[in-house]
């Protein structure tokens, strides 16, 4: 009989121990190792009393019980504990044997560690995990990327763990190399914060502007739910707002609105910049939780600055037909945004990127999981080199029929001072996208009197560039043209 495990896992915090429970469920032995050891005792004692899974008391204990080619996922806090812990196991390891690092790491670190890694004759894997505690333990989504010629060794854990769509289908598969996977999940957390922020600025409308119960709104997030907006996020809503505290009231309403955030939404933002992509509608859901964290400046400026009393005079029941059709309408610019920023690096790092199956990975055990993305999977099936998701039949045809809605909402918010940052961007974003003249000749007009940066003209070919004395004070030499 062999008693070597499948599988090592390193770190034994929520999404650690949940993992090991659901490998071990699907027929894996797993050895477990915490640099406390007093957890992985306790942990043996507890959850994983009677279970197919070994503890180890040392990381050269781990390394011994594990069956060739080894296998051994590092879930510990990203940054240097995974540069440390994979430095502890390099010396312990033997060619071929495999590295997985399944934490939120920000990707450039894993187009690094691939490198450091394969240099030293092992494999590597950095994989996005997505579901939380509950996707862990019943099956997350998993975005594994890195060393591909690990992917057939890896592959049979991650695709029995993961979750699965209707058809059995398992929401896991080869990303690409080096950070693709990393990437992909730190795109599909900003998508999160972004429709995290649009359900919040939809709740916010109808607490302060339709001056609605939290179990008022309960049933319009219940019936949202099983319409086109069915989705994790809009259920959980649904959910939290019927929740009570033991005095019978809304716990929602006893919590500080003052937002955490963990760093994954403002990389988002960073690449985006580097990349030249307008991710608008991700980047106010990123500002937005920057200005929830000001709160006492918040509270003082209400007392000095005053802006309109709220005097909305809608139809209740038409509004919130409008606010789900503005809030259908500015998640599509959402995904349109984060695909457009996928396209962008799969280019930039020269990534092989499946869109279509990406939204199948995420349509099960993630946080932005929803039938919504059955929709942009078959979106890359009629059409795989499409440019923008906006210029699919099907959202191109959702959007603009949630125009007027969309426009009331934005509108009749702004008119009553509340604020809708990611619901007014996205807007602003597909105007802007739709707009076949922007006053951008302006701006280079500008930067040309102030810079001699020069500008191109509407009536020569593309690629030839002028400037201008504008003063009639400057000489003729100008700037070099580039794009940062």
């Amino acid at each position: 009989m062999n008693d070597l495990s499948d599988i090592g896992l390193i770190g034994l915090a929520v999404m650690g121990e949940n993992l090991v429970l659901n490998m071990e469920s699907k027929g894996f032995r797993v050895t477990v190792y915490n640099r406390t050891v007093q957890k992985v005792d306790d942990f043996l004692s507890g959850r994983a009393k009677g279970k197919n899974i070994t503890g180890a008391h040392s990381i050269e204990e781990l390394v011994r019980s594990i069956a060739r080619p080894r296998k051994i996922m590092i879930m510990v806090k990203a940054g240097n504990a995974v540069d440390e812990m994979i430095n502890r196991l390099i010396p312990l390891l033997e060619p071929g044997d495999i590295i997985i690092d399944g934490g939120n790491t920000h990707f450039p670190d894993t187009n690094r560690r691939t490198a450091y890694v394969e240099s030293k004759g092992l494999l590597y894997i950095g994989t996005g995990v997505s579901g939380g505690e509950e996707g862990a333990l019943l099956g997350p989504s998993i975005m594994p990327g890195g060393s591909k010629a690990a992917w057939p060794e890896v592959k049979p854990v991650f695709q029995a763990i993961a979750a699965k769509v209707e058809d059995g289908t398992p929401c896991c598969d080869w990303v690409g190399e080096n950070g693709a996977g990393h990437f992909i999940k730190m795109v599909h957390n900003g998508i999160e914060y972004g429709d995290m922020q649009l359900i919040c600025e939809a709740y916010q409308i109808m607490r302060d502007m339709l001056h609605m119960s939290a179990d008022e709104m309960h049933l319009v997030f219940k019936e949202w739910n099983d319409g086109e907006l069915n989705s994790y996020l809009i259920e959980i809503t649904r959910d939290i707002l019927a929740y009570k505290d033991n005095d019978g009231e809304p716990l929602v309403d006893k919590i500080l609105d003052t937002a955490g955030q963990k760093g994954t939404g403002k990389w988002t933002g960073v690449a985006a910049l580097d990349l030249g992509i307008p991710l608008t509608l991700i980047g106010e859901a990123v500002f937005a939780r920057c200005l929830s964290a000001i709160k006492n400046e918040r509270v003082n400026a209400a007392q000095v600055l005053k802006g309109p009393e709220i005097k909305s005079g809608v139809d209740k029941n038409m509004f919130i037909n409008d606010l789900r059709e503005a809030l259908y309408a500015s998640k599509i610019v959402s995904y349109a945004q984060g695909y457009a920023l996928m396209k962008a690096a799969a280019e930039e790092y020269h990534w092989d990127l499946n869109y279509g199956g990406i939204a199948l990975m995420w349509r099960g055990g993630c946080i932005i999981r929803s039938v919504f993305l059955g929709k942009i999977k078959e979106a890359f099936d009629n059409n795989p080199s499409i440019t923008n998701l906006l210029l699919d039949p099907f959202f191109k045809n959702k959007v603009e029929k949630a125009q007027k809605g969309w426009r009331n909402v934005v509108s009749t918010a702004a008119l009553n001072g509340v604020p809708v940052p990611a619901l007014s961007s996205a807007l602003g974003y597909f105007d802007g996208y739709r707009c076949e003249r922007l006053p951008a000749n302006l701006l280079q007009a500008q930067r040309d009197y102030f810079g001699a940066h020069t500008y191109e003209r509407n009536d020569r070919p593309r690629g030839e560039f002028f400037h201008t004395n504008w003063t009639g004070r400057g000489g003729t030499t100008s700037s070099s043209t580039y794009n940062v």
